[in-house]
């Protein structure tokens, strides 16, 4: 444990007549008084702490007290930026200036000195939201549900008037979708050919030379190429127009290959010669890496169906040359036959609080093979639940064997017409069922708000941390709404 002692804050600007400003100040102001209140901000930082040291030592690195003391400090402002941040839904940049700006967001996140205010940049709120790994997330996560699951904590902390229901659940899968375009086959050379060409021009910049044409020009000519593939649709000899087009792209992405082979080598060779750090050479070294890498497959795809008109299966396309870890999902939907991302498993409780999830690096299990594992997790986290509802796609006998060896209530929509109809008759499904159709608000509203549209980070690791922060915040941002709720209703009463 390490001795703290918080910055003193000065006291918030009354403000009048913007309701909205104040609602958002009185959801800070209750979720600031859980923190001081909890201890969840402490353990999570101890623990953060102490991984932190660890891997010094390992390092051969001796930490000091005065050490020791900056790096607590340096994660409770890291803490507070990262739950601030997902609150508003801002970039880092945006949330950098509204930092520096707001009195608010200084308060909550504790830079509000009497002397003078240090913001965060947005290279410090990105590193902030890397200080704390998954597992710290979720132990948090679990944290706060345990402690508002007891009605003596729940009154204490943050004056409800019982504790929350965790008996009930419900459960949906949806897609994140990753920030990236349509993956069309020729429009993956085109991105081949920017990003060699821009860590080209860096290389040269440098003063590194090889003999090429120039690098502007090669863009242009493959822009060109793409402009006019995108027109041969329009004519009466398409197919024969796009083999044409394409076969003009292949070799000018060939080409470029080669340039961006011969500099690789050459930045490889002769980094030392400029004003880069090796971490900065070799940054650009791995951006080159992961180009060179995909380009023949990508290439390759593309020949296939466009020369070939073959299909590919899905585990053989690439989707994108700057995320691995993207899937094609058929799901159906209006305006979304089909998506581009990761799956994401939610289940909330009766009052909206995210109690179990899952984010899939690879393609995501059926629906019907998410119920055991979700309810084994839940039950070890906070005890037996007595109900679990969903939509039809999780309907399958083995769960309804499952549910009920487990004792647990099966109110998951059948699939079976006459199934459907006989399960409409018992009052308590139908009434799980009403209450179901929320947890689609809530998808939307976790995605939306909390993940961002698209999800702006980058490999599968980094969108983990960010969906673990994100159902972080949205549940204290349901306790918080909870408890303002209550507390204005317990004033009316009284008035």
């Amino acid at each position: 444990m390490i001795a703290f002692q918080p910055n003193f804050r000065p006291a918030l600007p009354n403000v009048y007549g913007a309701s909205d400003y104040c609602e958002f100040r009185d959801q800070l102001s209750k979720i600031d008084q859980f923190f001081r209140d909890s201890g969840v901000e402490e353990a999570m930082i101890d623990t953060a702490l102490v991984r932190w040291e660890r891997d010094a030592t390992q390092d051969g690195v001796m930490v000091d007290p005065a050490q020791r003391q900056r790096q607590w400090q340096t994660l409770h402002y890291a803490f507070r930026c990262n739950v601030a941040r997902q609150l508003t839904g801002e970039s880092f940049r945006i949330f950098s200036i509204r930092l520096a700006d707001s009195s608010l967001l200084q308060w909550f996140t504790g830079i509000s000195g009497f002397e003078h205010r240090k913001a965060a940049s947005k290279s410090s709120l990105e590193r902030y939201d890397k200080c704390f790994n998954v597992e710290e997330v979720q132990q948090a996560i679990r944290s706060v549900i345990c402690k508002v699951a007891h009605e003596q904590t729940a009154t204490e902390l943050l004056g409800l008037n019982q504790a929350v229901r965790l008996d009930e659940v419900f459960a949906d899968c949806t897609c994140v979708k990753a920030n990236i375009h349509f993956p069309v086959d020729w429009v993956l050379l085109r991105d081949s050919a920017r990003t060699l060409i821009a860590a080209i021009k860096l290389i040269r910049a440098q003063g590194l030379k090889h003999r090429m044409p120039e690098p502007s020009g090669l863009v242009k000519r493959m822009n060109q190429r793409c402009i006019e593939m995108t027109h041969t649709r329009r004519r009466k000899d398409a197919k024969k127009a796009r083999k044409r087009v394409f076969r003009s792209m292949k070799q000018m992405s060939k080409t470029i290959e080669q340039h961006g082979q011969r500099y690789r080598l050459v930045l490889a060779e002769n980094w030392g010669k400029t004003q880069w750090s090796q971490a900065q050479a070799a940054l650009v070294l791995d951006r080159i890496d992961n180009v060179l890498d995909k380009l023949p497959k990508a290439i390759r795809q593309a020949h296939e169906r466009i020369i070939g008109e073959r299909q590919l299966a899905n585990d053989e396309k690439i989707l994108s040359l700057y995320e691995d870890d993207v899937h094609c999902l058929v799901r159906g939907k209006a305006g979304a036959e089909v998506e581009f991302g990761n799956g994401l498993y939610l289940a909330e409780q009766q009052d909206g609080l995210i109690v179990d999830w899952s984010f899939f690096k690879d393609q995501p299990p059926s629906d019907t093979q998410l119920v055991e594992s979700s309810v084994n997790r839940i039950n070890q986290a906070y005890g037996k639940i007595d109900a679990f509802c969903a939509d039809r796609g999780f309907d399958a006998l083995a769960n309804v064997d499952l549910l009920k060896d487990k004792q647990v209530y099966n109110a998951i929509c059948p699939k079976n017409p006459n199934r459907m109809a006989d399960r409409k008759k018992e009052p308590r499904f139908m009434k799980l069922q009403n209450r179901r159709a929320q947890t689609e608000a809530r998808v939307a509203i976790f995605k939306n708000a909390y993940l961002g549209r698209p999800l702006r980070s980058k490999g599968f690791g980094h969108k983990q941390n960010t969906v673990a922060w994100g159902v972080f915040t949205h549940n204290l941002w349901v306790l918080a709404r909870m408890a303002l709720a209550q507390e204005r209703e317990r004033k009316r009463r009284a008035a």
